[in-house]
C-alpha cells in the first residue's frame, strides 16, 4: 500500500473546497515546518475559544504533513496533546512542527499552536508507524 494525496487533505487539501486549505513553509533541511491559522467562529467550542479538537487537528497537521513531505510512507499511531491556554478565535495562530526522532520502524515529532506573541497554546507528540509494505519489493 502506499500513501497518496489527490489535494483532498481536510486541513492541507486545495481540492477540498470544505477544508482548511493551509499552507505550509518546510525546511526539509532541519525538518521543520510552519503555517498559519486563523479559527473563525465556525471553528469554536466556548464562545470566542477555538475548540479543542479543532487544536488538536492542527497538531496532527504539523506533524504528519511533515513526515509526509520528507518522504516518509507513514501513519499516525498516537497524538499526545497537552492544552495549556485557550485559542482565541479571529487571532492568529502559529503552528510548527519539528521531527524529533526517526528509528527503523517508528517516527516521532513535535509541534505546537502558539498566539502571534509566542504564547504557547497547546503542544502535541507524535508516534508515526512507517508503513513497510510501501517499500517492499514487488513479488
Amino acid at each position: 500500500m502506499k500513501f497518496e494525496t489527490y489535494g483532498n487533505c481536510f486541513v492541507c487539501g486545495k481540492n477540498n473546497a470544505n477544508g482548511l486549505q493551509l499552507s505550509f513553509e518546510i525546511d526539509r533541511e532541519k525538518q521543520i515546518l510552519k503555517s498559519t491559522f486563523i479559527a473563525s467562529p465556525t471553528f469554536q467550542g466556548w464562545d470566542g475559544i477555538v475548540h479543542g479538537g479543532m487544536i488538536s487537528t492542527l497538531l496532527d497537521e504539523a506533524t504528519a504533513k511533515l513526515v509526509y513531505e520528507l518522504g516518509y510512507q507513514a501513519v499516525t499511531a498516537s497524538l499526545e496533546v497537552r492544552f495549556k491556554k485557550p485559542a482565541p478565535i479571529l487571532e492568529p495562530l502559529s503552528i510548527h512542527g519539528e521531527i524529533i526522532e526517526v528509528s527503523r520502524r517508528l517516527i516521532r515529532a513535535k509541534a505546537y499552536v502558539a498566539k502571534e506573541d509566542g504564547t504557547i497554546l497547546a503542544t502535541g507528540i507524535s508516534t508515526f508507524l512507517k508503513n513497510s509494505l510501501a517499500t517492499a519489493p514487488s513479488p
